[in-house]
């Protein structure tokens, strides 16, 4: 590895508004953005992350460098996903002058996130970011099914946001996303972030969330699609039983009854109450049976959009 970074490598508050001022940017809330003013904060993301010495870290989000510059300390290698063209254009300049013994060790890639399928490089090992709220769950689910090797992933959303993923079956914010994210993950709270450490400051808590990819993918001979279709089903009338909120997905109460009784799970039960497992038998009932009329397109509609408060 390269000699280390000096010790003033880091973005402060005077440094952020500075970058700010020189590049005519300010933050959008279109966006989501709220730069990371504190080092002391970038730090601590990295170190609950465990980045280590041999990751190759991909970051979505990077705005003006804050996190990306304190992976480029702890990683063998970092990829940063930026949309804006402003930001996308001056971060490898910001690298380049702040942590120039590791500039060869970034690469920069100027798109959507949610339409990223390849990086350059070597595969990613981890994820890091500072997501943008309006579109934290699709981006999170996007990337952890694009790229299988991301291993650990650390990201910092609205604090609601990191409840709901965190949920477990029960829980009032249980739903969409807690499920989708055990599919993939065990998932944990992390930790909170205070609103002063980002400008401007938001209007609301962040928290960390953690997910570790399962060693193991859960064994199923329904697809990913599938399953999730029947969670994005439940959810959409999280107030009815599933008997009835998943009679359109099975084509009639009935059908949804049936697909229930043969999967273990009460037709009277809600989708809450539901772990990841029990959402993977109702749609493996449904294959072999046919009663899935609707599961294509459901999930197709489902991943196209932020799933709301649920």
């Amino acid at each position: 590895m390269s000699s280390s970074p000096v010790p003033d490598a880091l973005l402060g508050p005077a440094d952020v508004r500075e970058l700010a001022a020189v590049l005519g940017v300010r933050p959008t809330k279109q966006r989501g953005q709220n730069f990371v003013i504190d080092a002391n904060t970038v730090r601590r993301i990295v170190r609950t992350a465990d980045v280590r010495p041999d990751d190759v870290v991909v970051e979505v989000g990077p705005g003006l460098g804050s996190l990306t510059l304190a992976l480029l300390e702890a990683a063998d290698r970092v990829v940063a996903v930026e949309i804006d063209d402003v930001l996308a254009a001056a971060l490898p300049a910001t690298v380049a002058a702040r942590m120039p013994q590791r500039a060869e060790r970034f690469a920069l890639v100027h798109s959507d996130a949610m339409q990223v399928t390849e990086l350059p490089g070597p595969a990613p090992t981890a994820l890091v970011a500072n997501l943008p709220y309006n579109v934290a769950v699709p981006v999170l689910l996007h990337m952890l099914d694009t790229f299988p090797t991301i291993e650990r992933t650390l990201v910092m959303v609205q604090s609601e946001v990191a409840d709901r993923l965190a949920a477990a079956p029960g829980s009032k914010v249980y739903g969409v996303p807690s499920v989708k994210a055990n599919w993939y993950a065990e998932v944990k709270r992390a930790g909170a972030i205070g609103r002063n450490v980002f400008w401007p400051a938001p209007n609301v808590d962040s928290g960390l969330v953690s997910l570790v990819r399962r060693t193991e993918p859960i064994k199923t001979t329904a697809t990913r699609r599938e399953v999730f279709a029947v969670v994005d089903a439940a959810f959409a009338q999280r107030r009815k039983t599933l008997r009835a909120a998943l009679a359109g997905w099975a084509g009639s109460a009935a059908a949804a009854e049936e697909a229930l009784v043969a999967a273990g799970v009460s037709p009277q039960a809600r989708g809450e109450a539901l772990s990841v497992e029990e959402f993977v038998r109702i749609a493996e009932h449904a294959r072999h049976t046919g009663n899935h009329a609707e599961t294509a397109e459901i999930a197709e509609n489902a991943e196209n959009k932020e799933p709301g408060p649920q």
